[in-house]
């Protein structure tokens, strides 16, 4: 049987997790009566979680707008889980990122006990998410102004740049964001074209909510959506390649990549087919493999890669005006 803290600290999720419940409620929730709860609310408001009393038939206890579970309570892997959050959050072009990513951790340093502050301290200072380079955006704001719209399901007016075409007005029901090859799309109906359509953010600009709304397809996943596209009409350069990787270590590394490609084992390792629109983004990514591999086409990744590695070489050893001598 679950002892007097626990139940408690079950008290605070009850709440949490359901608002305003009754005295009555929550004792049959825990196998209690009444004079018990009251005791628990008692304990609650004495280590300071705000909690309002209201009297009367429809009366009973809830939090103070605004108060969360104090991360205290996050077990080893849940705080493991939020560092690594925090450390990508850095990378995905959030709109204030650097400021909010410190605003939290310093919350949740305060009040975390000293096990679980020092371990996110050391997960920040240890440990590296490495996103591929994400394109510079046009609308700093866009990509809070479409996450808010797709939540409410709100219709969106925004300026699309393509690289075709002079800038254009655009309305679109966003569906969903997806974040892919280091750029963010979003997913939805053009009402322009008439038709499912993925926007990349770095071309869009003036991104701003319309009083229109739209009832989201059920079970719709946007990520698909967008790799259908990418591999059916998005991308333009058709690229092949052999990843040097034998058999056992190739187990699972399918789903480790950015993009969506077809792998087939052959002699030598996996041979991968795939789409890009940047020959400069994917011979970056390959130069972060642990691996050899095999460019067989097209000739523009080959040198575009080469281009990365002389670039890689020429800061390597160029002369640099610091002097690294210790005194």
């Amino acid at each position: 049987m679950a002892g007097p803290t626990t139940r408690v600290l079950a008290v605070l999720e009850l709440l949490q997790a359901n608002g305003q419940m009754g005295g009555a409620e929550l004792a049959e929730r825990l196998g209690v009566d009444r004079r018990t709860i009251r005791r628990y609310i008692t304990a609650l408001e004495d280590i300071g979680v705000p909690i309002v009393t209201e009297q009367g038939r429809y009366g009973g206890y809830r939090l103070v707008a605004g108060f969360k579970l104090p991360p205290m309570m996050f077990t080893d892997e849940e705080t493991f889980a939020v560092s690594l959050g925090l450390l990508a959050a850095s990378q995905l072009g959030l709109t204030n990122a650097a400021p909010a990513i410190a605003s939290v951790q310093a919350k949740l340093e305060r009040v975390m006990p000293a096990n679980l502050k020092s371990r996110v301290r050391g997960i920040s200072e240890t440990t590296q998410v490495i996103l591929p380079r994400r394109e510079p955006s046009r609308d700093d704001r866009a990509l809070e102004t479409l996450t808010k719209a797709t939540e409410t399901m709100r219709t969106v007016g925004l300026t699309y740049h393509s690289p075709q075409h002079d800038p254009i007005e655009r309305q679109i029901d966003p569906y969903g964001l997806v974040f892919q090859q280091g750029r963010w799309y979003a997913v939805g109906f053009c009402h322009l074209r008439g038709a499912m359509r993925s926007f990349r953010l770095d071309r869009i600009s003036g991104v701003h909510l319309l009083s229109g709304t739209f009832i989201r397809p059920t079970r719709f996943d946007a990520a698909d959506f967008l790799s259908e596209s990418l591999m059916s009409w998005g991308p333009t350069h058709e690229v092949s390649l052999v990843l040097h990787i034998d058999h056992a270590a190739s187990a699972g590394f399918e789903n480790q990549f950015f993009y969506t490609g077809q792998f087939e084992q052959v002699e030598g390792g996996l041979l991968l087919h795939t789409r890009t629109d940047s020959f400069e983004w994917f011979a970056y990514w390959l130069a972060q493999l642990p691996f050899q591999f095999t460019i067989l086409k097209p000739d523009g990744l080959k040198e575009a890669l080469r281009e990365h590695a002389n670039h890689l070489l020429a800061s390597c050893e160029s002369a640099s005006p610091y002097s690294t001598d210790t005194p």
